[in-house]
């Protein structure tokens, strides 16, 4: 099967995401109340209406991001009798969109999912206190490159590659003088342009082991089934269906580097030219298209999407 279906992780959030969705479809509707009684709270009001300042609140953007893409998933599911197991070689997500992924290929249920990102938000902004660490964006460095700008930053501090997003897009992680050195040497190494992210925490490098920890603890709590697709993981870059490896890999994840272009040419390895982006924004289309840049893209966020994505399976 030549189709992959993509999952987009933090940034994607904005105040409105969801709305239409829900206002369209019984099944989007159902999704949001689930993930509200799962945490307790009214999240998607919070997602409806903002603030903008305290949706982007890791601890909520997460489970916001995962909810938009599960009301996408169930909502073809019931609208039209879609399944992903019939209509997808792999999933996969970016950092916490690989718990998206895994929700939509049955590995866990929408509670688990929601409280596990709830938690997962909440471990990696204590795990560095706010003004410490930092990420930074690397521009028009191939990843050779990126990491090199980073070892040399270090300069004893934590400072890592930790999300490579392909076309010459490289995230580094680490301790705030380490990041900000490492734009300042990217500039003499002919970045076109490299800037600190408005992130919370610096996510993906070693300073989030507090994080991983507690994640593990949250993991081996909660039933992981074997999902109905495999998920090419983050971590590694490769497929995987094994529940037990799935644990294994969300706790390294929390400290480890997303390899998503390595992870989209793998796909493309096994006959994969279709992607689909699920849920909110159009991020990954765009990383994907600057890897594989033949590739069929298709983003399904909206119910005009949802309509139009119906029609062509």
């Amino acid at each position: 099967m030549s189709r992959a279906f993509t999952f987009p992780g933090q940034g994607s959030q904005a105040v409105g995401m969801g709305r239409e969705l829900a206002e369209a479809f019984a099944p989007a509707r159902e999704v949001f109340d689930e993930v509200n009684d799962a945490l307790g709270e009214n999240l998607s009001k919070l997602m409806w209406e903002g603030p903008q300042e305290e949706l982007t609140l890791t601890e909520n953007a997460q489970p916001a991001i995962m909810a938009v893409s599960l009301a996408v998933i169930r909502t073809l599911e019931r609208e039209g009798g879609f399944s992903l197991a019939g209509k997808a070689a792999f999933v996969a997500g970016h950092s916490l969109g690989e718990y998206s992924a895994l929700a939509a290929a049955g590995a866990f249920t929408l509670a688990d999912t929601a409280r596990l990102l709830k938690r997962r938000g909440l471990a990696m902004q204590r795990a560095v206190p706010v003004g410490e660490g930092a990420m930074a964006a690397l521009l028009g460095l191939e990843f050779e490159q990126a990491a090199e700008v980073a070892a040399e930053a270090a300069q004893g501090e934590v400072c890592a590659a930790a999300n490579d997003n392909g076309g010459g897009q490289v995230v580094v992680s680490g301790a705030k003088a380490a990041v900000e050195r490492a734009i300042e040497i990217a500039k003499t190494k002919g970045a076109k342009r490299s800037m600190l992210l408005p992130v919370s925490a610096p996510f993906h490098c070693s300073l989030m082991q507090p994080a991983a920890d507690e994640m593990a603890e949250a993991l081996a709590a909660v039933d992981i089934k074997a999902p109905s697709v495999p998920l090419v993981a983050n971590v590694t870059a490769s497929r995987v269906a094994d529940p037990a490896t799935i644990r294994d890999l969300l706790v390294q994840q929390v400290t480890g580097m997303v390899r998503w272009r390595e992870s989209v040419l793998y796909m493309e390895a096994q006959g994969v030219v279709n992607f689909v982006e699920v849920g909110a924004g159009k991020a990954l289309s765009g990383m994907v298209k600057r890897i594989v840049k033949e590739a069929d893209l298709v983003s399904v966020g909206t119910p005009a999407d949802v309509e139009a994505f119906l029609k062509t399976l």
